[in-house]
């Protein structure tokens, strides 16, 4: 019977949820995983039924795990295929077959700024990864993105070829470097475009842009990159429904 670790002090289903949770941190329990049923869990832990069940209940409330009628609980598969498209209005986003595109435009070892720094909680200056990008919709550019990543945990991105990134980067975070990402904080703003970043977006200089900076976080909580992205404020839209 495996031991229940962690503070003794914390109730018994907080220690299971911690448990749990550093499983699928540590790469034991992948997205799309199922998890034992709360009566395998209580059995294999000797726990109540009742803590079993307060356990997994808070990751499902936590968005760690969710639950499936009649097929039971599962590691959450975060999507984010189309998370900083929905900011944006242009031809053909819902067409069949539409998807984004990406294209690296430079990746290398930097130093990093103030800003990504603190949302990564590393010194400012600490070598990083240091990838740009740029987002396309049927070849239309929509996002120049500029992405940090902490070194240690991304180097194996630095052999990958270019041509094999793919549009998407969280599926290959996982796949080459074993860190998933479970949720992200996003903060918009607005500025006026540079010079480059104009050029490769297709507008004038000092034209209005939206600045969506994002802080992605893996399951225990750690930040695992920063990235700021710029779209045009002429295709922005948001909508929210307030109750």
């Amino acid at each position: 019977m495996p031991q229940l670790k962690g503070d003794e002090r914390l109730p018994r289903y907080q220690r299971l949820a911690d448990v749990l949770r550093q499983e699928i941190s540590q790469g034991a329990r992948s997205p799309g995983d199922r998890v034992p049923s709360e009566n395998e869990l209580s059995e294999q832990y000797g726990l109540a039924p009742g803590t079993a069940r307060q356990a997994v209940a808070q990751l499902v409330a936590e968005g760690v795990l969710e639950r499936f009628h009649g097929k039971g609980t599962y590691v959450r598969k975060p999507s984010f295929d189309h998370a900083l498209l929905r900011f944006f209005r242009f031809r053909g986003l819902n067409r069949e077959g539409s998807g984004p595109q990406s294209r690296i435009l430079g990746r290398e070892i930097a130093h990093l700024p103030d800003a990504a720094a603190e949302g990564l909680q590393l010194e400012a200056g600490t070598p990083a990864i240091h990838m740009s990008r740029l987002r396309l919709f049927d070849d239309s550019p929509v996002l120049v993105e500029e992405i940090w990543l902490p070194l240690a945990l991304f180097r194996p991105l630095l052999e990958l070829p270019v041509e094999d990134f793919g549009p998407l980067l969280y599926p290959l975070y996982e796949d080459c470097c074993d860190q998933v990402i479970a949720y992200a904080d996003e903060e918009l703003t607005a500025e006026a475009a540079d010079q480059t970043t104009a050029e490769l977006l297709g507008i004038a200089p000092g034209a209005p842009v939206i600045v969506i900076e994002r802080l992605s976080h893996g399951f225990d909580d750690t930040a695992l990159e920063w990235r700021r992205s710029w779209g045009r404020a002429d295709q922005f839209h948001y909508h929210t429904r307030i109750r």
